[in-house]
């Protein structure tokens, strides 16, 4: 058995958020602030195959590749297979939620990524974008404001791909863009909004690698992603 703290990311109305069916027995939060678990999910019979036959679960390192609007704390028996970016289990059953995610830390993460690559963030219309991101998250700006800075993120982003000779600088542009556009387009539905997360923290890690050594620049990107998302998911501070 996999001895490690392990994930289920789910939508909102507790079915799965990257693929299959049938809604999850969710977790009951106490008056006292502890959890019951949810039933256990029927087992799956037949062979384990990833993406094909048996319940998904994330551990840490897989989180970034699956984020959705609610994040779980799971746990399973029976047989486990060991997939590249998850493991596919027989039966599953979710501890807790994680409850400090939600809309304002997932675009306040976004927000977060883009800025680990700042100093490739050359146009001051891509940093303004990130800036109003952040304070809409807050509560300190406006929607009309934001998609405001949205809308020059997008056109800075533009400009930046038409010069191909920096292609970090690009990448970082086109980082903040997503950041605000998720947001302002998606300001009223958290279960579209979480993407902007994973985009961002995609296309940030991807601009930093161009920076430097491509495999040891994106690994360390990456495993710093996962920590601040770990950190979040556990204190809700961003």
């Amino acid at each position: 058995m996999i001895m490690e703290k392990l994930y289920k990311i789910l939508n909102m109305d507790g079915y799965p958020n990257n693929g299959g069916s049938g809604k999850y027995n969710l977790p009951t939060k106490n008056e006292d602030g502890t959890w019951t678990p949810g039933d256990w999910m029927p087992e799956i019979g037949g062979d384990l195959v990833a993406c094909g036959n048996g319940y998904h679960l994330c551990r840490e390192g897989d989180l970034l590749a699956w984020l959705g609007p609610r994040i779980f704390a799971a746990d399973y028996r029976g047989e486990c297979m060991d997939d590249t970016d998850k493991i596919v289990v027989r039966q599953v059953r979710l501890l807790s939620e994680y409850e400090n995610w939600n809309e304002r830390t997932a675009r306040l993460f976004a927000c977060w990524c883009v800025r680990q690559t700042w100093h490739l963030v050359i146009d001051e219309r891509s940093k303004n974008a990130v800036i109003i991101a952040e304070k809409f998250a807050n509560g300190e700006a406006t929607i009309d404001e934001l998609r405001a800075a949205r809308d020059a993120a997008w056109a800075a982003a533009r400009d930046a791909a038409r010069d191909a000779a920096w292609a970090a600088a690009r990448d970082a542009a086109w980082a903040a863009a997503w950041a605000a556009d998720w947001a302002a387009d998606w300001a009223a539905d958290w279960a579209a909004d979480w993407a902007a997360a994973k985009v961002a923290a995609g296309v940030a890690d991807w601009a930093a690698a161009r920076a430097a050594d491509w495999a040891a620049d994106w690994a360390a990107t990456r495993a710093a992603q996962t920590e601040k998302l770990i950190s979040i998911l556990e204190t809700g501070e961003v």
